[in-house]
């Protein structure tokens, strides 16, 4: 089933192997940061580098990790865990006691920044490290920049035109320069909300008005306002290096933010014009082996407009994430090859 959703991607052949007698070589550390219920050690039991080094799985949260470095000392980067989401299989780590462990590798699959938690300092110290990771930590932290990444999408809309059609926004830095001009009803965007948080339906300029002065409740929080755009259905392109999923959502609750009430989600074919979406997106910060592209489709007229892109923290269907995770593994084992392997 895989090999036919993936194609044939068999893992790297060990070159060495212990032989009776022999130390077994020191496995590599790769620190997964998600906190959801999928688990990565046992996603990666069995899988080795093909110098033969095995794989050593760490999984947590954000919030579970800090993160001290040096340019000075053999340690270089130490993360001190608080907290595995699936602890090691030769016992339980008590959440009260720390594990220090040296990365070797970072696969990011959580938002950084929620709207209760800011894991940007965290990241920072990953950064600092120089830590290869899927996505690059580079990429990972222009993604906590709303603004950035749309800076980008609205850059590929000027290159490649109605191939690529992103919904017209307005930027404002504060209330101040909240001086929104297009059409309504509207839908304004605080900071870097995601998920349905820190968004808002606005009907006219007298509730523009209204929100302008809550806004100034925020003085550090820039904001965005676009056209609200009657949708019949989402659209949802998934990228996992080459292979691609496309779906299409149905809202049924009434909820305008379809991803915050009930709806119907199915898998359909990924068409060509939504390959070259992704495929586009792809190229943002340096490149992007992990991403999402959600556009909505226009009550009336079926027009297909991009709302935003994901990066590495992407969610995946519930009905195809073991194979999803699975191609995830694929794509992290042959990064991890090219950036731990000399060959």
């Amino acid at each position: 089933m895989l090999a036919s959703l993936f194609g044939s991607s068999p893992q790297p052949t060990p070159r060495a192997t212990a032989t009776a007698g022999t130390p077994k070589p020191k496995p590599v550390v790769l620190l997964v940061i998600q906190a959801d219920n999928y688990d990565w050690p046992a996603i990666f039991e069995g899988k080795v580098l093909s110098d033969g080094r095995p794989i050593r799985v760490v999984q947590t949260g954000w919030q579970h990790i800090h993160v001290h470095a040096d340019t000075y000392s053999s340690a270089g980067i130490c993360v001190e865990v608080q907290k595995t989401t699936h602890p090691p299989r030769d016992g339980v780590v008590p959440a009260e006691r720390l594990m220090t462990v040296h990365p070797d590798y970072v696969l990011v699959r959580n938002e950084v920044v929620t709207p209760s938690f800011d894991g940007r300092s965290r990241l920072s110290g990953l950064l600092f490290a120089d830590v290869p990771s899927c996505n690059t930590l580079t990429s990972i932290h222009m993604f906590c920049d709303r603004a950035a990444v749309m800076g980008q999408l609205h850059k590929l809309h000027r290159k490649m035109g109605d191939a690529f059609s992103v919904v017209p926004q307005h930027f404002a830095s504060s209330h101040r320069t909240l001086m929104y001009g297009y059409t309504f009803p509207a839908v304004v965007k605080v900071g870097s909300a995601h998920a349905g948080a820190g968004k808002m339906q606005i009907k006219d300029h007298h509730q523009m008005s209204d929100f302008r002065s809550v806004l100034a409740m925020m003085p550090h929080e820039h904001c965005f306002a676009e056209p609200f755009i009657e949708g019949s259905s989402d659209l949802r392109i998934q990228k996992i290096g080459n292979h691609y999923r496309a779906f299409r959502r149905v809202g049924i609750a009434g909820e305008w933010k379809t991803n915050t009430g009930s709806a119907i989600m199915e898998l359909v074919t990924c068409t060509a014009k939504w390959r070259a979406w992704a495929d586009a997106a792809a190229g943002l910060f340096g490149g992007l082996d992990i991403l999402t592209v959600d556009a909505v489709v226009e009550e009336g007229t079926g027009e297909e407009t991009i709302i935003e892109v994901n990066g590495t923290s992407s969610g995946l269907h519930p009905d195809y994430a073991d194979e999803d995770n699975a191609a995830i593994a694929t794509l992290v084992l042959t990064r991890m090859h090219e950036a731990l392997v000399v060959d």
